[in-house]
């Protein structure tokens, strides 16, 4: 196996002061890499590498065998398959995942592990440009996978960030109310909204401008709307139609309109 080589190239990695700050050395650049997993993820990386000048064997389905010159196997099947796809990689070889809710402890080797998770949502139309400003959470059995992990994220244009073993269910947990949870909350909005004869698209700006608050006032001063001023009857009567109209939404309704309330509470008084 070749040394790997230190990565110099600062026009294609986020500035040093956003790196992962625990691994003590300099991210590093494979000079290949098998990508195992056909799917979305696998897929994605495979193109981000490439286009970084790396050279990458796959995407590989599960059980196809891994060139013996590649540096780095990056597993990128589902989370319950990663253990045993690793157990058919040489010790020798340096392997991570891209798990979100677990770090390298889950390819069950001593060493030469490393996880390297993008905090993005990833589908069929993703392309490599999306990833370029997104933070991904790495970690390693050692320093010199911790700074494998960074230099892998890099090569995407993320910004890795080392989150322990111990913290990873509650960053996927986090990840997933910021995602996930966000489209299902959405989804219920739009089946509102069609009972009123709104379209979807009626509400894409509204959306995009909350986001936006959020992202430069915080969540708290961000918030608007009847929950946030004490406006009980208007509140009752939005119960009221979507519970003519869309019964099956009142219980997430009552959910939200309590953890509302509760926001409103930590804003700044009026």
């Amino acid at each position: 196996m070749r040394e790997l080589d230190r990565n110099t190239d600062n026009t294609t990695t986020p500035a040093p002061a956003q790196q992962s700050p625990s691994s003590g050395e300099a991210s590093l650049r494979p000079h290949s890499v098998a990508i195992i997993g056909a799917g979305r993820v696998g897929k994605l990386l495979s193109a981000c590498l490439v286009n970084s000048g790396i050279a990458v064997s796959g995407p590989h389905r599960r059980g196809e065998p891994v060139p013996d010159e590649v540096q780095l196997a990056l597993i990128c099947t589902p989370d319950s398959e990663i253990a045993t796809v690793a157990r058919t990689l040489p010790d020798t070889l340096m392997v991570g995942h891209c798990c979100g809710a677990h770090g390298p402890e889950l390819l069950a080797r001593s060493e030469n592990s490393l996880a390297m998770h993008p905090l993005m949502t990833i589908t069929e139309s993703t392309t490599p440009e999306a990833l370029v400003g997104a933070w991904a959470a790495v970690d390693g059995t050692d320093n010199r996978a911790v700074a494998m992990a960074e230099g892998i994220a890099h090569l995407c244009g993320m910004t890795p960030v080392r989150i322990d073993p111990e913290n990873r269910p509650a960053y996927h947990a986090a990840a997933s109310v910021a995602s996930n949870f966000l489209i299902t909350v959405e989804d219920a909005a739009e089946q509102i909204a069609s009972a009123a004869g709104l379209p979807r698209e009626a509400l894409l700006p509204l959306v995009q401008a909350s986001l936006a608050n959020w992202a430069k006032l915080g969540s708290a001063d961000a918030l608007t709307g009847p929950v946030a001023r004490g406006d009980e009857a208007t509140v009752a009567r939005q119960r009221m139609a979507i519970q003519a109209s869309n019964p099956g939404l009142v219980e997430l309704f009552d959910a939200l309109c309590k953890a509302t309330q509760v926001l409103a509470g930590r804003g700044a008084p009026a």
